[in-house]
């Protein structure tokens, strides 16, 4: 539209539109001025979305945009002198009406031209959103947001990604997921669109075969799928690090998991009672997302250690237990704080459980400050859990304190299993124990968060968070 000369967009209740109509109408008859565009005309509303204007009056030529009114740099863009005559040199201009809360959205649907692929389904006047909702099965037992056509483009607002892009086929039903239903169920979650980059990589890595989401989502047991942010964007969007990392509080904890729980549920199929068969679950199959508080650690973080960059986000995902809290106030050095760490961990599924796989130690920053303090890696740290974490096989023979205990298959390997020495490991190396600092600076507490490990079981995920600033498709 700025091709056809001098283009001018107003308003009709304007005060500085008011003002100037006379001296645009002037122009017009001049032929200097080519378009009046007013935005209290369906075309001329078009033609501000369009052109992005943010304040009117506003008069532009290519790529030149005069804001308000100013007679001398009217002068100058037309190249016209002694505009508005009796007029002030100098007035201020109005809100464009495409910037008016609650129309941005609407103008987008009705001028974008992109069309959502997702189904539509019509309630009736009278109808209940949330209760509707309810009755379809597409929420987590929670009110969720409608995820109405402007609301999914102003999520999608925060990508670059094309919404028909494929994310990943979503287990257990494998249905391919794209970037626009991973932003319907980030509205529903109640994510803002900053969030989405977020959202879609944790989708990403959970469809990872080495997470097995066909496995969490239709085991017996308790997983949820755990959301774990580093790098900078966990200060941009507010991902709580500190004071209550895994509880309320926090809209962006609680939406970017929930959106990827939902996800789970609404694309992939993982419904409570169907799919989804898991004896007890917990609180984390509603949303369940922390960021580790990288600058309370002496250590590199959780993605660092992993090959990632100190500047890069990410997430990472575990198949993840609800948290095991562990106090210890009373330990000053690395061997009593770890020998009380150690005991907890070591009745991870159960006490005689062995071979067990990615589990996550959420250390406080009090107890992370005495191993740090006595110069004490993350290496060290592991290597000492998992030497004190063996036990001879004789102490696990099923039957013996607890029924559970070593498989036949494993017991056959041993002529006397019950008086054999063999230390067998809890875990299967020590790089099974993954470690993050995170939680409030006050109190000396710490996490265990089983992963779930079974058979070949799940393993941590990671996936880079492609955000508009990051460059490339984000």
């Amino acid at each position: 539209m700025t091709d056809e000369g001098i283009v001018a967009v107003v308003k009709r209740d304007c005060p500085t539109c008011t003002l100037v109509a006379p001296v645009l109408e002037d122009l017009v008859v001049r032929g200097v001025v080519s378009t009046i565009y007013r935005e209290d005309e369906e075309d001329g509303l078009e033609a501000s979305w369009r052109l992005g204007i943010e304040t009117v009056p506003t008069l532009m030529r290519g790529d030149r945009r005069i804001v308000g009114w100013s007679r001398v740099q009217w002068e100058e863009l037309t190249g016209v002198s002694g505009l508005g005559e009796g007029l002030p040199d100098y007035r201020p201009g109005c809100g464009s009406r495409t910037v008016e809360p609650g129309l941005t959205d609407e103008l987008a649907v009705r001028f974008s031209g992109s069309k959502l692929h997702s189904r539509r389904v019509e309630l009736a006047e009278l109808e209940d959103e949330a209760e509707a909702f309810f009755d379809r099965g597409w929420t987590d037992g929670l009110p969720v947001v409608a995820p109405t056509e402007a609301r999914v483009l102003r999520m999608l607002g925060g990508t670059t990604r094309d919404p028909e892009e494929v994310v990943a086929g979503v287990a257990p039903d494998l249905v391919e997921c794209t970037v626009e239903k991973v932003a319907v169920n980030a509205v529903m979650a109640g994510c803002r669109p900053e969030y989405l980059p977020v959202v879609l990589a944790a989708v990403e890595a959970v469809c990872d075969e080495v997470f097995d989401l066909h496995g969490v989502s239709a085991t017996t047991n308790a997983p949820a799928p755990l959301v774990i942010v580093n790098g900078p964007l966990r200060a941009t969007l507010d991902v709580n690090c500190g004071a209550g990392v895994f509880g309320s509080g926090w809209r962006a904890n609680a939406t970017i998991g929930r959106a990827l729980r939902l996800v789970c549920v609404n694309v992939g199929g993982a419904r409570p009672g169907e799919v989804s068969m898991s004896t007890l679950a917990h609180p984390g199959r509603y949303t369940y997302c922390i960021g580790e508080r990288e600058e309370a650690s002496p250590w590199e973080s959780l993605a660092v250690e992993h090959g990632f960059a100190p500047g890069d986000s990410t997430v990472a995902v575990l198949a993840a237990d609800a948290p095991l809290g562990v106090y210890d106030a009373r330990s000053r050095t690395p061997e009593d704080l770890l020998a009380t760490l150690a005991a907890s961990l070591a009745v991870v599924s159960h006490h005689k459980m062995t071979h067990w796989g990615d589990t996550l130690l959420v250390l406080s920053p009090e107890h992370v400050t005495i191993l740090g303090d006595a110069g004490w890696s993350k290496a060290d740290v592991r290597r000492w859990l998992w030497g004190r974490l063996q036990r001879p096989v004789r102490e696990l023979l099923p039957g013996r304190d607890g029924g559970e205990g070593l498989p036949e298959h494993v017991l056959r390997k041993f002529a006397d299993p019950a008086h054999d020495s063999t230390p067998i490991p809890k875990f299967r190396s020590p790089d099974n124990i993954k470690i993050v600092v995170a939680g409030g600076t006050a109190g000396r507490f710490s996490a265990i968060v089983p992963g779930w490990t079974f058979s070949k079981g799940s393993a941590l995920v990671f996936r880079p968070i492609r955000t508009p600033q990051s460059g490339g498709s984000a």
